[in-house]
């Protein structure tokens, strides 16, 4: 199969199943570009998750733009992104009247009170993975202080997410910086 077919799949699934916004096709990306496909290591998508989230405007199409720009330049980019927009454009499009006849109906907002739960589920499982990776990665005296400053940054003082992420961002180009320097050193 083509790359531009992997991708125009993988991002027609993730916008087709993505249900709830941003934060529940995440899951869904990650699932297609690291484990379905190999398009990416865990570690370079955490990464470009924390940059697309602290630039503004939805996370899923930033994701989409940046697999199909990895895999086959600006056109690639396009088709990622329109592979992903397309069928829930086409479906809100469609099925307007539809909802707000249904959303009158005790059954249909039960149905979806019903999904949350799963999306909760799906955002936990993937977000400790990435706390299991970074304290096996940082050690856990490590990991455990940057969880506690990620929580006084964000609850408080306020500081605003974009400026912690890039905080860490920073940490980490020098952390992998000093690292491969005592590696150096040491052989």
């Amino acid at each position: 199969m083509s790359a531009y077919k992997e991708l125009m799949m993988a991002m027609v699934r993730t916008g087709v199943l993505g249900f709830g916004g941003g934060p529940s096709v995440i899951p869904l990306i990650r699932y297609e570009a690291v484990t379905r496909y190999h398009w990416l290591e865990d570690e370079e998508f955490a990464e470009i998750y924390a940059i697309a989230n602290a630039l503004p405007g939805p996370i899923a199409p930033k994701m989409a733009a940046y697999l199909g720009y990895r895999l086959k330049g600006a056109i690639g980019a396009i088709i990622g992104v329109l592979a992903h927009i397309t069928p829930t454009c086409i479906a809100t499009i469609v099925l307007l009247d539809l909802v707000h006849v249904l959303s009158f109906s005790k059954t249909f907002t039960d149905m979806i009170s019903a999904m949350m739960p799963v999306i909760a589920v799906m955002l936990g499982q993937m977000a400790y993975e990435f706390a299991f990776k970074a304290l096996k990665g940082l050690g856990k005296i490590l990991g455990v202080l940057f969880l506690a400053l990620s929580f006084i940054l964000l609850y408080v003082v306020p500081v605003h997410p974009a400026i912690v992420i890039l905080i860490f961002l920073l940490y980490g180009a020098f952390h992998f910086k000093i690292k491969n320097k005592v590696s150096q050193r040491s052989k």
